[in-house]
């Protein structure tokens, strides 16, 4: 845990493979949503739809992928998957150039992109777990975390320099090209993989799909800390189409002040990233995930006070400020926490089962939260949701081993 802690050759090629692919996705943030207004002339049903139904049906197809990577080498599928998402992101530009784009076109490689994004981050997660010692895996996931709220903070200003100049295309390609570099990056790693401790099984029945959620839901401390990540993230999510349309609407704050509001505090992500190994490692990680956890579930409920002014821009800057610096606390001690406590064998499936999860009860909330924001008004439903943030903290883990310790169960299908 010390500082300046060095992971290996291996390591730095993947964590460079992750920033590159990181920086691509957030230059490209909402290239999507333009394209289809800008280009094709879409309503707000559509882009509602490329936004909703896209990431919803990938997080489908998504679900076979999981046990189908399982018994796979994960590298390959790394390589694999970044290709297929700089391919499919590629036919835009191609189509675009030949004026045969269209919605449809738009809506399938979201979806392609999506059930790949799922896919990547599953078989990343079973691959670092090989890859690096048990005590090293906190130290990779800070390090993630941080990497993730640099891209974040530089990206969606670069991007849109860029679609200003170039116009939203060009930011597609530049995310294209960015999972081209990572997979060129990944390998570049080099070293060998060990092949899965157990074989694929010949025949994969329908029952295997579940084997993902069979193993959370079975395990005292990796079900109440799903439960709990699947409502925190999707209620959060759910209030930011409400929180728009409130802040630049109703309270009629400038579209400048509105992404101050936002990218300001994204500097809290790099302090929370930081501060997660020495916390970790003076109090244990089994309490730092409780309070961090706890403490993010707070702030939300602020945002359901929001006045018009300079006031109002500077509430929602502390609020979200206070909840990116929990959340990128809990974020990386979460991830090792869960990777420590799921078997070598099962990882792959977990994650893919955890990120299906998340991706579609965002969707599910995000369309609730639609009706009874049209319902009660966007401030109320705003506020519910905080209320709703504040019993999360229930679903933590109260149990403070990390580590597997009982026997895994036997995989279905064998």
């Amino acid at each position: 845990m010390r500082s300046g802690h060095r992971l290996g050759r291996r390591f730095g090629w993947l964590w460079g493979a992750y920033g590159t692919s990181a920086l691509g996705t957030w230059l490209a943030f909402g290239a999507f949503p333009l394209i289809a207004v800008q280009v094709l002339r879409a309503g707000p049903a559509e882009v509602a739809a490329l936004s909703s139904v896209g990431a919803a049906v990938g997080a489908v197809v998504a679900v076979p992928l999981g046990p189908w990577v399982e018994f796979r080498r994960k590298r390959p599928v790394l390589i694999a998957t970044d290709l297929v998402r700089c391919a499919a992101l590629l036919t835009i530009p191609a189509a675009f150039a030949l004026g045969a784009l269209t919605f449809l076109q738009l809506l399938l490689v979201s979806v392609v992109v999506a059930a790949a994004d799922i896919t990547f981050r599953a078989a990343s997660g079973a691959y670092v777990k090989t890859l690096l010692a048990d005590e090293d895996l906190l130290v990779a996931n800070a390090r993630f975390e941080s990497t993730t709220w640099t891209t974040t903070i530089i990206g969606p200003p670069l991007g849109g320099v860029a679609t200003g100049l170039l116009g939203p295309v060009a930011t597609v390609v530049a995310d294209a090209a960015s999972y081209l570099l990572s997979a060129v990056g990944i390998g570049a790693m080099g070293g060998h993989e060990p092949p899965p401790e157990r074989r694929r099984p010949r025949s994969m029945r329908a029952g295997d799909l579940l084997d993902g959620w069979r193993y959370i839901l079975a395990d005292a401390t990796l079900r109440p800390l799903f439960f709990n990540t699947a409502l925190f993230n999707g209620l959060v999510m759910a209030v930011s189409p409400l929180l728009a349309v409130l802040m630049l609407g109703r309270l009629g704050f400038e579209p400048w002040q509105y992404g101050l509001a936002f990218a300001a505090p994204a500097t809290g992500g790099l302090l929370g990233a930081r501060l997660a190994r020495p916390l970790a490692a003076r109090f244990g990680q089994h309490r730092v995930l409780v309070a961090a956890g706890s403490l993010r579930a707070v702030w939300p409920l602020g945002l359901a006070f929001l006045g018009p002014g300079t006031g109002g821009l500077l509430l929602v800057m502390g609020v979200e400020l206070g909840l990116i610096v929990c959340c990128a606390i809990f974020n990386p001690v979460q991830a090792t926490y869960r990777l420590q406590r799921t078997a070598t064998d099962r990882v792959t499936r977990t994650l893919s089962a955890w990120a299906v999860t998340n991706k579609a009860t965002t969707a599910l909330l995000t369309a609730v939260w639609g009706v009874l924001g049209s319902l009660l008004g966007p401030r109320a439903a705003i506020g519910l949701a905080g209320a709703l943030l504040l019993v999360t903290p229930l679903l933590l883990p109260r149990r403070s081993e990390a580590h597997l310790s009982e026997p895994e169960p036997a995989p279905s299908g064998t």
